[in-house]
């Protein structure tokens, strides 16, 4: 299959799939002539769907454990670290005010209200008097211009290294639960207390995604660090397994997050 029907057959809406086209037509003209390039920001589902269309490109978000982004491709002469000091992410810290005053959409919103596009934007930490905002480099100085409030408050905005930014990690319960086996239908019962059965309806209806994409296997096996998701009802990830109890069953520690 040539790559613009894979990417057709994979793509979920026409948006999503002129985006794979041009960030593919991008890194791969880039790889013919031996060149860096990178794409805009992704999210984790446009991440795990290029995966599997151009296995040879890396991910970076900008600092560790980020959710959102930019895909790449390197020539054998120029490392990651070097490319990325070059300038192709920036952070932005925006200062307010008041005590927890703005939240992660409250910040989307003013930075699309001066035109930046949703693809250039990539992680948002919001904090109880600053928030971090990475961003393509070559926007960094519009913003510092145009980006004044969100909202009634007043932003201080300046730049920091992006190194220098440590995501908190996502807030988890975690719950010990055994299973028949690490079946996806069996897990995602266990995990969000529905039944088998109502497991297997929502995996056949395409509402459960693992690794940010939809599975309808419901025989399908996972592994630890795998995080699988269920629409309307939230995310988890495979923390751990610890071996067979004495009724033959498999008990797991699992992570949901909250």
């Amino acid at each position: 299959m040539d790559k613009s029907r894979q990417i057709s057959s994979i793509s979920e809406s026409d948006e999503e799939r002129m985006l794979l086209v041009r960030v593919c037509d991008k890194l791969e003209r880039a790889r013919e002539r031996d060149l860096a390039a990178n794409s805009c920001f992704l999210t984790p589902r446009q991440q795990a769907l290029l995966r599997t269309l151009l296995p040879q490109c890396g991910f970076f978000g900008g600092t560790e454990g980020a959710e959102r982004a930019v895909a790449y491709f390197l020539p054998e002469y120029l490392t990651a670290e070097d490319y990325f000091d070059a300038d192709v992410i920036a952070c932005l810290k925006l200062g307010f005010y008041e005590k927890n005053a703005l939240s992660h959409r409250n910040i989307l919103g003013a930075l699309m209200g001066c035109g930046i596009k949703r693809e250039s934007i990539g992680d948002i930490i919001v904090g109880e008097n600053e928030a971090f905002v990475f961003v393509l480099a070559e926007l960094k100085k519009y913003l510092r211009d145009n980006l004044s409030s969100a909202g009634r408050h007043h932003l201080s905005v300046s730049e920091v290294a992006p190194e220098t930014v440590v995501k908190p990690p996502q807030k988890m319960k975690e719950l010990r639960v055994t299973v028949s086996s690490l079946r996806l239908d069996g897990v995602v019962s266990a995990a969000f207390h529905v039944s088998r059965g109502r497991a297997c309806e929502l995996i056949r209806a395409g509402d459960v995604s693992l690794n940010s994409l939809v599975c309808q296997k419901a025989d399908r096996m996972i592994s630890v660090a795998d995080e699988l998701s269920v629409r309307g009802m939230g995310k988890m990830k495979l923390l751990s397994e610890h071996g067979q109890t004495r009724k033959d069953r498999t008990a797991i520690t699992v992570g949901v997050y909250i």
